[in-house]
């Protein structure tokens, strides 16, 4: 559920690195907004500015130019952050502290007390699949049990927003299963979620919209649902005998025609529905029909690729 005031404001967004000859742009010139209540894929290939974004709505790096706000306030105020759960995209413990120790930690610089502290940490643990694990050192975990830690440490305030970076590295699959579970009920909560990921199928999966990123600008921003749709293709094979005109309707889709053979391809599921149902009532013998659909990973490479040179 969307309303109010975004949740983010990117403006122009220009983050550099080094100086003079040695200057590189990360970020060129973003802008974007979250609205509350939004799950918002964030995805690019490596070095597209995804990370230096992220760290800078968090506030560890300050822009070139251009602004970040979050909750309506200058990235990186304290009053805001303690509203977001934010997992990084390496994420370093210490390896002699315990799991519980760690989440006592980062609950407590969120504001909670001891009380809500006991509460939380078995449940949030339970939440991510280590249950059981609070007196564990971390130098015994792996690095999915890392991963997971870091995801249950930006969950333990129970936040309004989550801003996490490559949240599913080190899982495998049962781990992206079960993290898919827990984003999905904080997303039927209400939750406002960013990520970035290199796992498309989380995007496709868990998201409302989507940026695509390259070279620090963005090159797509769509819901969903609206970059699904082209993306699909149906195919109606039919036979027409004779000189037995098409009704305009179904001339107007441009079928591919060889001989008493036609072909039509159509993007769109309720044209595809009308041209069959037209083909019946106009008595046209339908041979084949057949629908295909490609994903976001292959939209994606088919993006980036072209804008690489590449095919």
């Amino acid at each position: 559920m969307t309303g109010g005031a975004p949740v983010i404001e990117v403006e122009n967004l220009v983050v550099d690195y080094g100086k003079g000859a040695k200057q590189v742009r990360a970020v060129d010139g973003l802008s974007f907004r979250i609205e509350p209540g939004q799950c918002v894929g964030f995805i690019g290939a490596n070095g597209a500015g995804k990370s230096t974004t992220i760290k800078s709505l968090m506030g560890f790096l300050f822009p070139t130019s251009g602004s970040v706000r979050v909750f309506g306030k200058r990235a990186g105020v304290a009053s805001s952050r303690q509203r977001i759960g934010y997992l990084p995209e390496v994420a370093l413990y210490y390896p002699f502290m315990k799991a519980r120790e760690l989440l006592e930690l980062y609950g407590g610089l969120s504001g909670m007390n001891r009380a809500e502290l006991s509460r939380a940490i078995p449940a949030v643990l339970d939440k991510v699949g280590l249950s059981g694990k609070s007196e564990v050192l971390l130098r015994n975990f792996s690095k999915g049990m890392q991963q997971r830690l870091g995801i249950a440490q930006a969950l333990i305030a129970e936040p309004e927003a989550l801003i996490l970076d490559e949240l599913s590295s080190g899982l495998d699959p049962l781990g992206r299963h079960d993290l898919r579970q827990v984003l999905l009920e904080l997303k039927r909560a209400g939750r406002t979620i960013f990520f970035s990921s290199h796992e498309l199928t989380e995007v496709e999966t868990l998201c409302d919209r989507v940026l695509i990123i390259h070279k620090g600008k963005i090159v797509t921003e769509a819901d969903v649902a609206d970059l699904m749709k082209p993306l699909n293709e149906y195919e109606i094979v039919f036979s027409v005998s004779g000189d037995k005109p098409l009704p305009e309707s179904l001339a107007a889709l441009e079928p591919r025609r060889e001989g008493e053979r036609c072909q039509l391809l159509l993007r769109d599921i309720e044209a595809y529905s009308s041209a069959l149902s037209e083909l019946t009532a106009h008595g046209f013998q339908v041979q084949r029909t057949a629908s295909r659909s490609r994903s976001l990973e292959e939209y994606f490479i088919e993006l980036i690729g072209g804008r690489e040179g590449r095919k």
